[in-house]
């Protein structure tokens, strides 16, 4: 097997798991809705540094320990679930907050998505979903072997192919986030953000649900 010739299939079955709904997708749509394109480029790189890390983890062999261990296994199920859960209830008390203070007014993060500390709570919020969640490392068991050619170092390659779902990723969610974001205006009106952060919390808490019911 030619690691070339896998490419475009390794590529357009990742623009397809990136495109499938889940918490990724939730919150990059979530911040660039109601605080533009460049509050979302924190959140996409946080995702994807978690991304990385868990097929680095894969190529190492850490990621099958994981997915091996029950313990390990329910503790990142549990700490997951825990944090999209987390995600969802701020999401509706922000939208039951704006509500009780009135369709007038207009309720904002106390923390400014452009400083250096609203920046590393977007980058942080990021990484947490993703490596905090199991079936990222169950994934990259399955998906990384089939593109990994028997007579390749399987590290290295691995860590190539990963920056290269990295790359693609961060082109697609930004691309998203941009489009998003342009309609910003509209989505941070009171009466739409209101509806917008109930929408979202309840997205947020299905996904954190789910997680927390699934089994391998």
């Amino acid at each position: 097997m030619d690691l070339v010739a896998t490419l475009p299939a390794f590529v357009a079955a990742v623009v397809l798991i990136s495109a499938s709904p889940g918490p990724a997708m939730a919150l990059i749509m979530r911040r660039a809705a109601l605080k533009g394109f460049a509050a979302a480029v924190p959140t996409v790189l946080g995702l994807e540094t978690g991304l990385y890390l868990w097929a680095l983890f894969a190529a190492a062999g850490l990621a099958a320990l994981v997915a091996a261990s029950e313990v390990a296994f329910i503790v990142l199920r549990v700490v997951g679930a825990g944090f999209l859960l987390y995600l969802g209830v701020k999401a509706w008390r922000t939208a039951w907050r704006s509500r009780k203070a009135g369709t007038g007014l207009e309720l904002h993060d106390s923390t400014p998505s452009t400083s250096a500390r609203g920046w590393s709570k977007a980058f942080g919020e990021g990484a947490v979903v993703m490596l905090a969640n199991p079936k990222a490392a169950a994934f990259m068991i399955a998906f990384y072997p089939q593109f990994v050619p028997a007579d390749r170092p399987l590290f290295a390659t691995a860590a190539l192919l990963a920056l290269l779902q990295v790359v693609v990723e961060i082109a697609l969610y930004l691309t998203l986030a941009a489009i998003v974001g342009r309609a910003g205006a509209w989505f941070r009106r009171p009466a739409v953000r209101r509806r917008l952060d109930a929408v979202s919390g309840t997205v947020l808490i299905a996904l954190g649900l789910r997680l927390a019911a699934e089994t391998r």
